[in-house]
């Protein structure tokens, strides 16, 4: 069985769309958190994951625009989370508020959280892969900090697919993974988008423009 494995859209439909068609065939996708946030297509973000029942974690902010917090000193983020909250409808709200915060898919053989199982809003870096974060499952999916990598152990893999609309490994290009669950291979894909499009429609929507510039260089 072949999964598709994305996290941090960020309201990227863009890359999102560019993921999507240069996905090769799987039988499942699914999504490790951040639909929404910096970039200026939210609720195509939130139709094109809810109009294909993507299993989907809630990400950090995700939980922003639900709960109208933000982030302190960090106008990108707040930015991006005040127009999402402001273009998604109550209809969108409500499927955004009843992301949960762990999935257990495929019969529990794959585990989708944002951060870290033990708390959504921890960044786990490649660094800080190990054995030990597995709990069971053959393979932990975890999104973040936009930063793809993978690492196979005896138990199993630990996988974060990457940024499909906010890349921060230095390669701008939108990240994706597809994992086979019966041999537990997995591979990073990449895939080159029109950045060009996003950053014209960053300064039209009236978000900061470094949220369009940052894109160019994968930062």
């Amino acid at each position: 069985m072949l999964a598709g494995v994305i996290s941090d859209i960020h309201g990227n439909r863009v890359a999102l769309d560019a993921v999507l068609e240069d996905m090769p065939d799987v039988d499942a996708l699914v999504c490790a958190g951040d639909v929404v946030g910096y970039n200026p297509w939210p609720v195509e973000c939130v139709d094109a994951l809810r109009d294909r029942d993507v299993p989907t974690v809630m990400g950090n902010h995700d939980r922003a625009v639900v709960t109208g917090t933000g982030f302190a000193g960090n106008r990108m983020a707040d930015d991006g989370v005040e127009y999402a909250r402001e273009a998604l409808d109550d209809d969108r709200h409500e499927w955004l508020a009843g992301l949960p915060d762990q999935r257990l898919v495929f019969d529990g053989r794959l585990k989708v959280v944002h951060g870290h199982p033990e708390d959504p809003n921890r960044y786990t870096y490649p660094e800080l892969f190990s054995e030990e974060l597995l709990d069971g499952e053959d393979v932990l999916v975890m999104g973040h900090t936009h930063v793809q990598a993978h690492e196979t152990y005896e138990d199993g893999v630990v996988l974060n697919p990457g940024a499909v609309g906010q890349p921060r490994d230095q390669d701008p290009r939108a990240a994706y993974a597809v994992v086979d669950l019966d041999t537990l291979a997995v591979d990073e894909h990449r895939v080159e988008y029109d950045v060009d499009r996003v950053v014209d429609a960053v300064e039209a929507a009236g978000l900061p423009r470094d949220t369009g510039q940052r894109l160019r260089k994968g930062r």
